[in-house]
């Protein structure tokens, strides 16, 4: 199922969405990381956004 932009909050801010463009962008921006450096987190630990921070933070 697509993803529904209606629908947001909630759930959807816990999670990244890579295949988004606007969502990449925007998490990048709020991270204050680069693609590359958000596309490699999400590889590796999941597309959970708290776990992503927390991965970041570690480097």
């Amino acid at each position: 199922m697509a993803d529904d932009k209606t629908k947001v909050g909630g759930q959807d801010r816990a999670r990244i969405n890579v295949n988004e463009d606007y969502e990449v962008r925007d998490w990048c921006k709020s991270l204050g990381v680069s693609e590359e450096e958000l596309r490699k987190a999400v590889a590796e630990v999941g597309d959970q956004a708290d776990k992503v921070r927390e991965y970041l933070g570690k480097k």
